[in-house]
């Protein structure tokens, strides 16, 4: 399981007593330096919510009794996801949290899942490390248009990593618009891509972007389309 593999297990992670006061997870939160931790019951089993370092301030600075339970506070409490999760529901459940409670498939509180460990993630799915050229690939959305664009690129060149994108009508007279992104393998010489790229565009398929990842830099964009900066440092 793709979820299981990212998160932080409970048996590592800081976390608060539902029967702990504030004034007590205060304390928790300011020694370990978290801005949020998970607050569980007695069994160390059942998720609660969040508790944050920055309601616990502002109830202590409005004059809040600080010996009240921390479940005074604690928020996020429906925001969870099963460990067995479809990848998709993280996105629409994780965006505005620091993490995510994972629970187990008995509703137990498995660990959590953070941005960090999202974005290392989709950093690995690029495959920056290994890379030479991301080509950014228009085309609509006619069955088979993957196949045609990777048999293309196959004759020319491995790929370390291929992702789709969706993206807003227009660009193609109006049509539906699928971006696809190739990632090239380390190696791949300036000459290959560029024979990739032109074969690409002769099928009607639109290049609009060209990233370089070793060298940092967008080499072909929608701005400059079909430009190609070969000394990008004169």
């Amino acid at each position: 399981m793709l979820i299981k593999s990212l998160v932080l297990k409970k048996d590592y992670l800081t976390t608060v007593n539902e029967k702990a006061t504030l004034e007590e997870a205060l304390k928790i939160l300011e020694e370990s330096g978290f801005r949020c931790v998970p607050i569980l019951d007695d069994t160390g089993t059942i998720f609660r919510g969040n508790i944050y370092k920055m309601h616990i301030y502002r109830h202590k600075s409005q004059g809040g009794d600080m010996n009240l339970p921390v479940t005074y506070l604690l928020k996020n409490a429906t925001k969870t996801i099963k460990v067995n999760s479809p990848f998709f529901k993280v996105f629409f459940n994780l965006k505005d949290l620091p993490y995510i409670s994972v629970l187990d498939e008995d509703n137990k509180f498995y660990g959590i899942l953070t941005h960090a460990s999202l974005l290392r993630m989709l950093s690995d799915a690029w495959n920056v490390k290994h890379g030479s050229y991301v080509l950014t690939v228009l085309s609509d959305n006619s069955r088979g248009n993957l196949v045609k664009m990777s048999k293309i690129i196959s004759k020319y060149s491995n790929m370390t990593s291929v992702m789709t994108l969706d993206a807003a009508s227009g660009e193609l007279g109006g049509n539906f618009v699928r971006r696809t992104l190739f990632t090239l393998p380390a190696g791949v010489s300036d000459t290959t891509m560029k024979t990739i790229v032109d074969k690409l565009q002769k099928k009607g398929y639109v290049v609009a972007e060209i990233e370089d990842l070793q060298a940092g830099l967008t080499i072909m964009s929608d701005e400059n389309p079909g430009v190609f900066i070969d000394n990008p440092q004169e």
